[in-house]
């Protein structure tokens, strides 16, 4: 038997450089590796297969050579753009997405989304398929795993981003038209199955796939496997996908335990320790759950997180060319003892800050700088987990326990905080200040049913860009890309979002 292997970024060197096909489904233009020599390779040097995975994830390129395309984070970035609560001091990259126009199948943007999940998809199906009877060994069961916690958080995100997952009424939109599903024989899937699954799965079908991904990824984590770092992702960080998926498809009672069994041995970090303006650049930080230690080798300065986010950076915002600031009435719900204020500017500014940009009224100082650019990526912290749980106890009506638990954070951010019972329209308020720029507010405007009004009297938003749209507009869904539609026979015209 032989299986496809798909060119890890990590073996660049060696292999050279793959460019994907035509159509981002098509595995065709994988090379060829004999199964007794990939679980050699596996075998000797499993972190061959991960280091390309968490290489891919930070690439800058992926699509174009354009500065707005850097990856995962480039993705988070892209759609908390269109949310609410970050303003673009003046128009640069992402002012698109900024504009809720990028979403079209020919624009870019949709094209850096579908290739950037489904190239991770692709890189975890490789790990996946080594091992068709399920791994033995722990190691072997801590490479399945991630691979699985991979796939499962690739398709949590594109059935969000191409699809309204919850209806006008409030319920899982179970039937509606989703994204396609890339089996390997590992799956236990035949050819037909595995060949008709690249068309447009319903919501339904891929929400029960990410399931039972994530399921196969704690199962085969928690069997004693221990990471080497924090790039890599153990039964805490599966924890919080399945969190996040039982949030999304609410399934309140799970998302509560799967997110307390995250966070179980992470300590919140306080709001009287440098750790809370450490500038989030540091995977070291006792709160993050998963992230990436860029080097100096991996680091991609302009093109890249902390450039566009950071007033501080000598990056796209730090420079001027465009700031990233909080929305006003987002600033003024924040409490003056509340710690995370100091995150950022008030209405007057501050001119005591190291650049023009981050001396501006309401701009972010939240994220930091390293001043060889080897700013940390940050992708899960023990905040959010709390928050999630706290949320999904509002969601039971179980609002004294869903306090209790938001209690655990509040402590650490706004001491005289003593609510007695929190609503899930409280929790969500904490999700915004708490999650700020890191890549939430369009998937929480998205399950929660709810649209932007930037237009507001007072509001500090762009010119031009200080708009309104509702829930379940259309501009909260993107098109398949052009190039999806034209190569992949079971995705046609008819098939698009509109």
């Amino acid at each position: 038997m032989k299986l496809k292997k798909y060119i890890a970024a990590s073996m660049i060197a060696l292999a050279g450089l793959t460019a994907c096909s035509d159509s981002f489904l098509d595995t065709d233009y994988t090379e060829y590796l004999d199964e007794e020599a990939a679980g050699e390779a596996a075998g000797k040097n499993p972190d061959v297969f991960l280091n390309g995975m968490w290489s891919w994830m930070v690439t800058f390129g992926q699509t174009s050579t354009s500065h707005d395309d850097f990856g995962y984070m480039g993705s988070l970035h892209a759609t908390d753009m269109m949310g609410q609560d970050i303003c673009m001091a003046a128009s640069h990259w992402f002012n698109f997405d900024y504009q809720l126009d990028n979403r079209m199948e020919a624009y870019r943007r949709t094209k850096c989304h579908w290739v950037n999940f489904y190239t991770m998809i692709a890189k975890a199906n490789e790990i996946i398929s080594l091992y068709p009877e399920g791994g033995e060994t722990v190691s072997q069961k801590g490479l399945l795993g991630q691979a699985y916690a991979i796939r499962g958080l690739s398709y949590m995100h594109l059935i969000q981003l191409y699809q309204f997952t919850i209806n006008e009424s409030g319920n899982i939109n179970t039937d509606a038209p989703g994204v396609p599903l890339i089996y390997v024989d590992a799956d236990g899937k035949t050819e037909e199955e595995i060949a008709s699954a690249k068309g447009r799965n319903t919501v339904g079908v891929v929400f029960a796939q990410i399931e039972a991904d994530l399921l196969k990824a704690v199962e085969n984590l928690e069997s004693g496997y221990e990471r080497p770092s924090k790039n890599y992702i153990d039964a805490s960080v599966a924890n919080g996908f399945l969190a996040r998926y039982y949030l999304l498809s609410q399934q309140w009672e799970k998302a509560a335990t799967a997110a307390a069994k995250a966070r179980a041995n992470y300590t919140i970090m306080d709001s009287s320790s440098s750790g809370l303006y450490d500038g989030f650049v540091t995977v070291n930080n006792v709160e993050w759950m998963w992230g990436f230690a860029h080097t100096t080798e991996t680091q991609t300065t302009y093109a890249s997180f902390f450039s566009m986010i950071s007033n501080i950076a000598p990056g796209y915002a730090g420079m001027g060319y465009a700031p990233r600031l909080i929305d006003a009435k987002l600033y003024s719900q924040i409490p003056e003892e509340d710690g995370r204020k100091k995150w950022f500017n008030g209405p007057e500014g501050d001119k005591n800050q190291p650049t023009a940009a981050a001396q501006l009224p309401y701009a972010n100082i939240k994220f930091g700088h390293v001043s060889d650019w080897t700013d940390n990526y940050m992708y899960m912290r023990a905040a959010e987990m709390v928050l999630i749980e706290a949320e999904a106890y509002a969601h039971l009506n179980q609002g004294s326990k869903a306090a209790e638990v938001l209690k655990v954070l509040m402590n650490k951010r706004q001491p005289s905080w003593n609510k007695a019972t929190v609503t899930v329209e409280d929790v969500y308020l904490q999700r915004r200040i708490e999650l700020w720029g890191e890549g939430f507010s369009f998937y929480d405007l998205k399950r929660l049913n709810k649209g932007i009004d930037r237009s507001y009297e007072g509001n500090n938003h762009l010119a031009g860009y200080d708009i309104k749209v509702d829930a379940h507009d259309v501009r909260w869904i993107y098109q398949i890309p052009l190039s999806e539609i034209q190569e992949n026979k079971l995705i046609n015209a008819e098939d698009q979002n509109p």
